[in-house]
């Protein structure tokens, strides 16, 4: 029997926070909310870990300009829905100064039971991300991808960071939302596996024991989906802006492509060890798009825009064969401005500047997420 060629399908999920309209603080999403939001959107939006956040996934879609529409249509939908409480949505990793310890899980079963097997590392997860889906029909490809995919998780961190401050405070991080997520068990950069079937052995090994229920427990930045039949990306901050989140889900299906065009040239990308790939993934966390990363080929550390702009012309093909190549263009001015997590210190400063209270300036960088949430609106 023939193969058949990946249909790059896409799908994105996002992770908001819900805030006060007044305070700017977190709050709760009332179960009237929410189911208001599910008869509007059906299982499209759902509650997440803690009750002041709410997640939403788009269909599968064929292009960038499938999910822009629903993605627009799934956002606007909740800012309605939040405004009718008295709420509003923002996209980023990290609230600027909720605390942690004031926020509680949301009373289901799925939540109960990750409360009671991971303890207090499960209580900080005041973090929202961002997960892109590319199908990928073949079990064994899908394998074979994600091992060389791995190589540009970092470059999707750094271009997405949206989490610089943690409970009032500058972390001095781009994301600090991955010092909180990596402390979860099964997280960080998926292994190199040799082949579906490796994979399959090793999460029946975990399965047969009841460690874990299904490979939906696995959270690594990278994982074939549980559910479908995808690769599934989860290394990136949810981006405050759609144009921008739609540039990440972009950037993965073509790299995704790019790869796959290698291999029917029998190439393939470099493997490095997750050893020298964890470097870049630590300088994207810490940096963003300001530090630089490595390019172990040159052996030297390489500005992001330089690598970026090497990126999209490497992508021209791919970006133009799926429809996204203004996405993929968007990289560079994300690159010569500087991602959210620059912004948000941006805004900070700012309010710094005119006299305002750090207090004060939080909230101003609370008010800053709320319009970048609807700027593309």
């Amino acid at each position: 029997m023939a193969k058949t060629d990946p249909d790059f399908t896409i799908g994105v999920e996002e992770e908001y926070l819900l805030v006060d309209q007044v305070t700017l603080e977190l709050a709760r999403a009332p179960q009237d909310m929410m189911d208001a939001c599910v008869a509007e959107m059906g299982d499209q939006v759902s509650p997440e870990f803690l009750q002041c956040q709410i997640e939403v996934g788009t269909k599968v879609c064929q292009t960038i300009g499938e999910a822009r529409d629903d993605l627009k249509r799934l956002r606007s939908r909740i800012s309605k829905q939040a405004a009718d409480h008295g709420l509003v949505p923002i996209a980023a990793s990290c609230h600027p100064f909720a605390d942690w310890k004031d926020q509680h899980h949301t009373d289901k079963d799925r939540y109960n039971a990750l409360q009671k097997d991971l303890a207090g590392v499960v209580r900080r997860m005041l973090i929202c991300g961002m997960h892109v889906h590319v199908g990928i029909g073949q079990k064994d490809l899908r394998i074979d991808l994600m091992n060389q995919l791995t190589y540009f998780l970092p470059h999707l961190l750094a271009l997405s960071a949206s989490s610089p401050f943690w409970q009032g405070d500058d972390t001095g991080l781009a994301s600090y939302r991955l010092t909180v997520f990596d402390n979860l068990p099964r997280t960080g950069l998926p292994p190199q596996l040799r082949s579906w079937g490796e994979y399959e052995r090793s999460v029946k090994a975990l399965t047969d024991l009841d460690v874990i229920e299904d490979s939906s427990k696995i959270w690594w930045d990278l994982r074939p989906s549980s559910k479908f039949p995808t690769i599934e990306s989860r290394i990136c901050d949810v981006s405050p802006r759609l144009e921008h989140a739609l540039s990440m889900a972009a950037l993965t299906q073509c790299v995704t492509r790019m790869l796959w065009r290698l291999s029917n040239k029998n190439q393939r990308w470099r493997l490095y060890d997750n050893f020298l790939v964890a470097e870049n993934r630590w300088r994207a966390q810490r940096y963003g798009v300001t530090g630089g990363m490595i390019d172990f080929g040159r052996g030297q550390i390489v500005p992001m825009a330089e690598l970026v702009a090497e990126l999209v012309d490497m992508l021209a093909e791919d970006s133009e064969a799926l429809e996204c190549s203004a996405e993929i263009e968007t990289l560079l001015d994300i690159t010569a401005k500087g991602n959210s997590a620059d912004r948000q210190r941006a805004n900070y400063e700012a309010a710094l500047a005119t006299g305002k209270s750090r207090d004060e300036a939080l909230r101003d960088v609370v008010r800053h997420l709320i319009d970048e949430y609807h700027t593309d609106l």
